[in-house]
């Protein structure tokens, strides 16, 4: 017999990048991950050395492979990453600046200028911080010099696939993210390339995810410790890839990611644009993600935990503070949290809002503050559900929730009671790593020559990528909501509901009161 075969991803997500081995089960044989450096050179702006993205990927996949008993039933390397970041290169491929991540928030006058309903309908993104169109534009009025001359503006993902094969290749729905994509034929739209000041031949080939972009270069494959036929496939967003992970590959489920951000996610086979989501490229062309985002997730309990929480823990999980928070009533004693603390994205797009807590009182604690962040996040996904719902007739039933905050069992609980929702919790940590380990077994059956397009057209790639996800999914704990709470999350949402209206145009002035330099 023949030795199972293994598959080989990476995950260059926004912190680190993580390579992760996996069989045919969706089992972890091996990993190792790296750290990448966040620079904040003003408020607002978020930015990466490039380069640490080859190195920190490099050095992972290096210790992984180490960990296989035999890497050649290594079958290939597949890729997905952080989206909407980008780095502008020299024809040496050397960034000429930092790269400018998904969260950077430079672009408030950009997105007010050119985000328009024509932008949404093409690109399928609303007016966000997000895509990367708003920030290109922003490098257009004020480092010109840098956008005119770059010999290539690309993703994560091509700049990985650049490095291992010599090609500067993405996937669709890589791509898409940058906003760049007429996303119903699946090319870059001269109309948007034209608001970014760009031009076709600065951005990477496309082919669709699961594509065999090419084998590595050797030298690469020895030092990576790879057999030398060791093929690359296109990969996927971090984002749709664990909704593949998580087994979300047809209707009546939604993956929800509790991470820094949270995202709500589901597949159509139907192009739609609408506020209550951004429509995204899907595994599969011709099908598309429709998601939902808040840009403050884990990331708000994490800041919660530093700021206030106990010194020595440094804003890692608290059992003593869930606990507390665990025994307070449904709607923390009457106070509430908007949890925009990075802007709000679904269904509002205003990239001047900011949290807001109302309904303090002298006998509010730490605790009381706490729950009632994870309340906000939860009153804001059903917010997000009830708007995708509406929009699309479709019914969610399930919530299939990974990330850091789907490990606090108090969270899921309040998720599942305020929605109303059943929530799976499955046993995968690297859920984005295993949906693209899901697209290469996929893919494996029947590869298809390099550079196919659009795999799914001809060889039933949609077909084998769903039973792929189910077989690799893997156990799920269920976290059921209690009916006798609904009634009372109903009447906070009610309130919930009215917060953002109320404080829309107060944000607005406030942005243009705040007060950049201290006094002297």
């Amino acid at each position: 017999m023949s030795p199972e075969p293994l598959y080989l991803t990476v995950d260059c997500s926004t912190t680190a990048s993580k390579a992760v081995v996996f069989d045919q089960r969706g089992s972890v044989v091996a990993a190792a991950s790296r750290p990448l450096t966040l620079l904040q050179p003003r408020p607002g702006w978020i930015e990466q050395d490039a380069r640490e993205w080859w190195t920190a990927t490099r050095s992972a996949i290096h210790d992984a492979v180490a960990g296989v008993d035999d890497a050649g039933r290594i079958r290939s390397l597949c890729l997905t990453h952080q989206r909407e970041s980008f780095v502008c290169l020299d024809p040496d491929g050397q960034p000429l600046r930092p790269a400018i991540l998904w969260a950077d928030g430079r672009a408030g006058a950009q997105i007010a200028a050119l985000g328009n309903e024509r932008v949404h309908q093409l690109s399928g993104k609303p007016p966000d911080v997000t895509p990367a169109l708003y920030k290109l534009a922003w490098l257009r009025e004020h480092e010109p010099a840098v956008l005119a001359g770059a010999d290539r503006v690309v993703d994560v993902h091509a700049y990985l696939a650049w490095k291992l094969t010599g090609r500067f290749v993405s996937s669709y729905p890589s791509a898409d993210t940058l906003g760049l994509l007429d996303l119903r034929h699946l090319s870059w739209a001269p109309e948007l390339l034209a608001l970014a000041g760009l031009k076709a031949r600065q951005l990477p080939e496309l082919v669709a995810a699961g594509a065999r972009i090419g084998r590595l270069r050797p030298s690469t494959a020895i030092a990576l410790g790879l057999p030398a036929q060791t093929p690359l496939l296109a990969g996927i967003g971090d984002g749709q890839a664990a909704g593949i992970g998580a087994d979300v590959t047809g209707p009546g489920a939604a993956y929800l990611n509790l991470g820094t951000s949270m995202v709500l996610g589901v597949q159509t086979s139907d192009y739609q644009c609408d506020p209550a989501f951004r429509t995204l490229a899907g595994a599969v062309p011709g099908t598309y993600t429709l998601e939902t985002i808040l840009n403050s997730a884990a990331y708000l309990a994490d800041w919660f935990r530093g700021q206030f929480g106990d010194p020595a823990l440094a804003g890692a999980p608290d059992p003593g503070l869930e606990a507390a928070a665990a025994q307070l009533p449904p709607g923390s004693d009457g106070l509430l949290t908007l949890p925009y603390w990075n802007a709000a994205q679904t269904p509002y797009w205003d990239a001047a809002a900011r949290g807001a807590t109302i309904g303090w009182h002298g006998a509010h604690t730490r605790a009381h503050m706490y729950r009632s962040i994870l309340e906000g996040v939860g009153f804001e996904l059903r917010l997000h559900l009830d708007g995708l719902e509406a929009a699309t007739g479709q019914r969610i039933e399930t919530l299939r929730a990974m990330g850091g905050g789907s490990r606090s069992r108090l969270w899921t609980q309040i998720v599942a009671d305020i929605s109303q929702r059943s929530v799976e919790i499955g046993a995968a940590g690297e859920v984005s790593a295993l949906g693209a380990a899901v697209i290469a077994r996929a893919q494996e059956v029947d590869p298809g020559p390099a550079d196919t397009g659009r795999p799914g057209e001809t060889t039933g790639f949609a077909d084998r990528l769903a039973v792929a996800a189910a077989a690799m999914a893997g156990p799920r704990r269920t976290v059921l909501p209690r009916v006798l709470v609904a009634p009372d999350y109903d009447r906070l949402f009610a309130v919930y509901r009215q917060l953002y209206p109320a404080l829309g145009p107060v944000f607005g002035s406030l942005a243009g009161a705040v007060v950049i330099k201290p006094v002297p």
